[in-house]
């Protein structure tokens, strides 16, 4: 257990409150509506770690889960909604990556962490069960578990604290417990029965609602073979109903299977490339008539039932993220909080098995909102957690989205967000997000807010490539990484200086990881266009990502994909460029980062600073990929606010 770092304490106090304790009014409190302040707020106010993440009702509606910050620090806690103590496990060095409730009085957490093994760092995930009343924790993978060992495809609905979990026994290839085998697990002692050996080439299982695991997810070690295989119930042996060859060819994979036997719903493209919600017959992988869709964009996926073989709710994400609830007493109860909140704009994120009570979070693109606890039965809110406590339920600088021609005519969605009170002739930031597949939408985001509190105007493009947009939009960033992707960038300048709002003579690109490496290219491709770069975790060098993936199941099919998003990756690369950089460029990079190594960025500094280029370099000692710590936060941004004021004042 030390090795995982995990302590479980019983908190006498803790900085988040419970309900009981901070139980106030929704109309008095909810609407975001505050007056915006006189004077900039400081920079440590959006350097603050949320201090309630991913809250999760228990079954009964008795407690809540969630991750919280003490004092800029992580943990994951339990909160009794009668008042009592909270539970806080400690997680150290370990990352807390998921948990989820199985029955009133049983969790289950996945974590991972970077351990050392001949000679490297390989990164190992676990998962544990945690008693939410007695503090007990319960170690649930065996003691011959490999790298993976924290898949869970089933929680039992009957209250029985029973789950299916996948998992490893061994590392090497050539042995069987390679490939996972899957266990029914009582997470209340940890006791395992297998119920589907490791299947060669079978890396994922899925289950139905019941438990019975009835399909896998296989590719071969390079990943370029992939297949399906199926079986009508619990028992019998699987055989294969689709194959995928190329990267391209697509496999059918239900989203849910339904209780009728032979039926689920899938989610895949229509006819002009946008995923929608079908039926599916399993038996002759029949598409039926579609159930759901969001038209000009795609889907986001199902919300399940208690007894999982039924959606309640189709996830989507247009301009801003939402659920459509499909369950008509659900979605009365989402308008019955609506009505509540003037301005806001509520979204159910948990509810309790009887749909008694929910977690509902109120706040917008502009304003960090909060929790509340919702009760049915007397219609009432109670304040759960603010998201920034300082910022509270204000309102902050206005994001719209925007619609612009890129130079060959393909239009492109772009989140704006401008300083409040302020329109016109402002100097831009232009943030190209991470992925990149992956898109920006109308979120509360701490980077863009921070900016726009210090005079910016920032635009976020979700430029070709993005998710979202439907798969032909996709397929146009393929082979135009540095390339076309990088014009969207640059003509959302030209656009935004047509409208005055920007001011095309002070422009600055800033971004993390792709957008990382989208502003190095910028510093060593278009320095006309902008004054400075910044660069957070950013990529600096295609080719090494693929030696860095070359350990990595499917290392193959990621080679294969990466080698054609260009027509040579070391043309596009900036790290062989940089006697081209004519602008000055702040690179930062977490030290403990395991999803974009630091070298890329350290490479990047000395060479600059061998080519007498203006750089700043930071390594950040305990930072990760994904700013999990309020110091770290702090420090970028009082960096970045300083490069800013210095090659771009506002």
């Amino acid at each position: 257990m030390s090795r995982w770092g995990l302590r479980l304490l019983v908190a006498g106090g803790l900085v988040v409150s419970t309900a009981a304790a901070m139980a106030q009014s929704a109309e008095k409190a909810a609407a975001p509506n505050g007056p915006k302040a006189a004077a900039p707020l400081d920079t440590a106010i959006f350097a603050e770690i949320p201090p309630f993440e991913r809250p999760d009702l228990s079954p009964d509606g008795k407690s809540i889960a969630a991750k919280v910050a003490v004092n800029g620090t992580q943990y994951f806690a339990i909160f009794p909604l009668d008042g009592g103590k909270p539970r806080v496990v400690g997680l150290g060095e370990v990352d807390l990556n998921w948990w989820t409730w199985v029955n009133d009085e049983w969790l289950v957490i996945g974590v991972g962490q970077l351990v050392p093994y001949e000679g490297e760092e390989i990164y190992v995930s676990r998962a544990f069960g945690v008693n939410a009343v007695t503090a007990k924790l319960t170690k649930l993978a065996s003691r011959d578990a490999a790298q993976d060992a924290d898949d869970v495809i089933w929680t039992a609905s009957d209250g029985t604290p029973r789950i299916l979990m996948a998992s490893q026994t061994s590392l090497y290839t050539n042995m069987p417990g390679f490939w996972p085998q899957v266990d029914e697990i009582d997470v209340s002692t940890g006791r395992h029965k297998t119920v589907v050996r490791g299947n060669e080439g079978i890396f994922n299982w899925y289950a139905d609602g019941s438990g019975a695991v009835r399909m896998g997810f296989g590719m071969s070690l390079d990943g370029r073979n992939r297949r399906i295989v199926y079986r009508p119930g619990a028992k019998g042996s699987f055989r294969t109903i689709d194959r995928a060859r190329t990267h391209k060819d697509t496999l059918t994979v239900p989203a849910m299977f339904l209780k009728e036997p032979g039926k689920a719903v899938m989610i895949a493209d229509d006819e002009k490339g946008y995923s929608a919600l079908y039926e599916l017959d399993l038996e002759t992988l029949a598409r039926g008539k579609q159930l759901f869709a969001s038209k000009g964009y795609d889907i986001g996926g199902l919300v399940s039932d208690a007894t999982g073989f039924n959606y309640i709710g189709v996830s989507v994400n247009e301009d801003k993220p939402e659920i459509r609830w499909t369950d008509p007493a659900i979605d009365a109860m989402h308008k019955a909080v609506a009505a509540k909140i003037k301005g806001g704009e509520p979204r159910i994120v948990s509810l309790s098995r009887d749909r008694s009570a929910a977690i509902v979070h109120v706040g917008g693109a502009n304003a960090p909102g909060a929790f509340f606890l919702y009760r049915a039965a007397d219609d009432s809110m109670q304040l759960l957690e603010m998201n920034n406590r300082t910022i509270g339920l204000k309102r902050m600088n206005p994001v719209r989205t925007i619609r612009y021609k890129a130079r060959d005519g393909l239009e492109i969605a772009a989140v704006l967000t401008l300083p409040f009170g302020k329109k016109a002739n402002l100097p831009l930031i232009v943030m190209p997000h991470g992925g990149p597949f992956a898109r920006d939408t109308e979120e509360w985001d701490w980077w863009t807010q921070f900016l726009a509190e210090r005079g910016y105007a920032v635009v976020q493009p979700n430029y070709r490539g993005s998710s979202g947009y439907g798969t032909p939009f996709t397929e146009k960033g393929q082979g135009q990484w540095g390339l076309a992707m990088q014009d969207d960038l640059n003509d959302v300048v030209t656009e935004l200086a047509r409208l005055g709002i920007a001011d095309a003579k002070r422009v600055c690109m800033v971004g993390a990881s792709y957008g990382g490496y989208a502003a190095m290219r910028a510093a060593q491709r278009d320095g006309k266009l902008y004054r400075c770069a910044a660069a957070y975790a950013g990529v600096s060098d295609l080719n090494r990502m693929i030696s860095h993936d070359r350990n990595f199941l499917g290392a193959g099919a990621r080679k294969d994909w990466l080698k054609m998003q260009a027509p040579d990756l070391k043309t596009v690369s900036p790290l062989y460029r940089a006697e081209e950089f004519s602008i000055p460029v702040l690179l930062v990079h977490g030290k403990k980062d395991r999803v974009v190594p630091p070298v890329h960025s350290r490479l990047m500094a000395q060479k600059l600073q061998a080519a007498g280029k203006d750089v700043i370099w930071i390594e950040q000692p305990e930072a990760d990929h994904h700013f999990s710590r309020s110091e770290d936060r702090l420090q970028f941004l009082k960096a970045l606010e300083a490069f800013l004021a210095k090659h771009n004042p506002a």
